[in-house]
């Protein structure tokens, strides 16, 4: 049986340095004419085209990977062997030493749930195996060097051969009892002698992945992975970027702690990491479901308010009313388009949202739903999140700094939902500052110094400190730094003030009484968009709209900045460039909410609309009244035409000078 077996090895070596040369020779060219020759090179290859080519190989591969894994960084320097011995004599091509194969099972048989499965569901059947897991990275430690191979010699019959050490024994390197030269007599020495200058290093680092917490249900707690980053593989993704990684589950003593038992931890050593960033916002939608999106709008081309307030009916259905609230929350999920400047400069075009007000305004209901609608959502407390908890933690393992990442590093690309913001101590709100602006997270925590992504949506929820005094600044009630609060593009107070018609209706949708008795109940409930088409919609809009202003909105937004400025006494802090930003973000989200790729005056006025509903501004315009008394009307597009000429009336007459310089005029 050994012998067939090694017979059999020359042959695969042989199909396997054939197979690289006719499909991945541009691959070794570029390797050969790499001039330095003590890296280590990444060979990639498509485990569904080695599977077309030579299944009997492939299928090695998947079920021996420990062995052929190395036995194809063989075959892979054969192969360079073979290019740079053909190379012409004008080209200058280098001798490497080593190459690694990596293998993207990405379209493969191996992407079936018994190779892909979710990391709380890896057990010891998946040993041995090529398996593939998926997660975020919630820990990156630092790149270490570790001896991966050293050669020794039999004393007896000089026969030399390469060992390699095990993590199942902290790396120990462990001699065989007898040389194992193949030779017809065997030589049976038992003494052995490490060959000088035949110690081979390798880079190494360790990072943790952990399942994403959207496809887990409730009550399930996410699980984690350690996994093995080897050569070319460090440093190439950071705490919460989203991996898919393949590689060879094993394991390996836990570190010696006093009084506690030592065990096997389970590890993935990696053969192959995907980022998957790009990925975040992609939603698969059906085509069925993109031409019901189309047909919904020519439907509604003559009153297209009416169709986008059938729209917001669905987001938090359970709440009545609070049209102000339900569009606000809309307009910050489908967000704005990003801008870059000629010098690099990024202006972000993600949106924040705070919702201040009393309790029970429903204020956690629309954060948990917000969290549902978003592809990627991350939901912690105030109470329950420290600096760390929301951005990035330094903590010591095996007597090793590693970083952590926290609440807006795992949101990045999605959203990430406070509630109970007051709770947070001074310092915590501050370490925010960065994120929600600049959206990275500059990190120099225990001699590790770096900078993390968080492109990330926050929506916060707050109550008032104490009873809400409207004369004083929403600084005062709410006991936010007025640099955070200008960082909300829009900020909405709730006042459960005392009205008898309000509370008379919400008590009836809360009963039913009111809709069974109109018979109106199922006809509402037929213009609820359900959740799934929310999610599908608000990822489709995203995707396929760019909005550009047109010069009637570019018109009417600079005209009220403008107005804004002027009349800002003491408030002048928080009417600056960043309320123009985000008049013009809301502007483009808006667009985007109409299924739009360009944005109009109705969506200028929108975005004012919003903006007049926040408190961190003097209203200018008394048409909004109490965002938690805001309802849905019966006819929106009548309603925005009245708004609308009272906006225009107001811009065009606050200077007369400004119909000369373009600005004016629109009635």
């Amino acid at each position: 049986m050994d012998l067939r077996k090694q017979e059999e090895v020359p042959m695969r070596l042989v199909s396997a340095v054939e197979y690289l040369l006719h499909c991945h020779s541009d691959q070794l060219r570029s390797i050969t004419l790499s001039p330095d020759a003590k890296l280590h090179y990444a060979l990639f290859l498509d485990y569904a085209e080695l599977m077309d080519a030579d299944p009997p190989l492939a299928r090695l591969v998947f079920a021996n990977p420990i062995d052929y894994l190395r036995f194809f960084d063989q075959a892979a320097i054969l192969a360079h062997k073979k290019v740079l011995k053909d190379m012409v004599s004008h080209e200058k091509g280098v001798e490497k030493k080593f190459i690694h194969v990596r293998f993207n099972v990405c379209g493969s048989p191996l992407e079936f749930p018994e190779t892909f499965p979710r990391i709380g569901c890896v057990r010891v059947k998946h040993r041995g195996i090529l398996l593939t897991l998926k997660g975020t990275v919630i820990r990156s430690g630092a790149v270490k060097m570790y001896e991966g191979e050293r050669t020794y010699q039999c004393k007896k019959c000089k026969h030399m051969f390469p060992l390699y050490p095990e993590l199942e024994t902290r790396n120990k390197i462990t001699l065989p009892s007898v040389c194992p030269s193949q030779r017809s007599n065997p030589c049976e020495g038992s003494k052995f002698i490490c060959v000088e200058n035949t110690t081979v290093c390798h880079d190494y680092q360790e990072i943790k992945i952990q399942e994403s917490t959207q496809v887990l249900g409730v009550g399930v707690i996410p699980r984690s992975i350690l996994v093995i980053l080897q050569d070319d593989l460090v440093d190439i993704v950071k705490a919460g970027d989203d991996v898919i990684v393949t590689g060879i589950l094993t394991a390996k003593w836990s570190p010696d702690l006093k009084d506690v038992r030592c065990d096997l931890d389970p590890i993935l050593i990696a053969n192959h990491v995907r980022r998957t960033n790009e990925l975040k916002l992609d939603i698969d939608i059906p085509d069925d479901v993109c031409m019901k999106f189309k047909q919904f709008w020519l439907d509604f081309r003559d009153t297209p308010l009416k169709g986008r307030n059938a729209i917001l009916r669905g987001i938090c259905p359970q709440v009545f009313g609070l049209f102000t609230v339900k569009l606000a929350v809309a307009l910050t999920l489908i967000g704005g388009v990003q801008h870059v400047d000629a010098s690099g400069t990024k202006i972000r075009g993600e949106s924040h949202l705070l919702l201040v007000g009393d309790p029970g305004t429903g204020k956690s209901q629309f954060l948990k739903f917000a969290a549902k609608l978003s592809n990627r959502s991350v939901i912690t407390t105030g109470l329950g999140s420290t600096s760390a908890g929301l951005t990035v933690a330094a903590v010591k393992d095996g007597g090793e700094w590693m970083l952590e990442a926290g609440a807006l590093v795992l949101a990045d690309g999605g959203l990430c939902c406070i509630d109970e913001f007051d709770s947070m101590r001074e310092h915590d709100r501050a370490t925010i500052h960065e994120a929600m602006e600049q959206q990275t997270i500059s990190v120099a925590k225990a001699g590790l110094v770096t900078t993390l992504s968080t492109r990330t949506i926050v929506f916060g929820a707050t109550n008032p400190k104490g009873h809400y005094d409207p004369d004083q600044p929403l600084s005062v009630n709410t006991a936010l730094s007025g640099p955070l609060l200008s960082r909300f593009d829009i900020v909405l107070v709730l006042l459960d003030t005392k009205n008898p018609e309000w509370d008379a209706v919400v008590s009836s949708h809360i009963l039913g009484e009111g809709e069974y008795k109109n018979g109106k109940q199922d006809e509402d409930l037929a213009n609820i968009w359900p959740l799934s088409n929310l999610r599908w919609y608000i990822g489709y809009v995203k995707k396929h709209f760019k909005p550009m202003l047109t010069k009637e909105a570019e018109m009417v937004i600079s005209s009220y900045y403008q107005l804004q400025r002027r009349s800002a006494t003491h408030n002048a802090a928080r009417t600056t460039v960043r309320m123009l930003e985000s008049l013009i973000r809301l502007a483009q989200a808006h667009a985007r909410l109409m299924f739009r790729n360009e944005v109009t005056r109705l969506d200028a006025i929108a975005a004012i609309l919003c903006i007049e509903s926040s408190m961190t501004i003097s209203a200018i315009i008394d048409s909004i009244g109490n965002a938690m008394h805001s309802n849905f009307t019966e006819n929106p597009d009548q309603e925005y035409a009245k708004q609308e000429k009272i906006i225009l009336e107001k811009l065009s007459l606050v200077d007369e000078s400004q119909e000369s310089n373009g600005l004016g005029g629109f009635c």
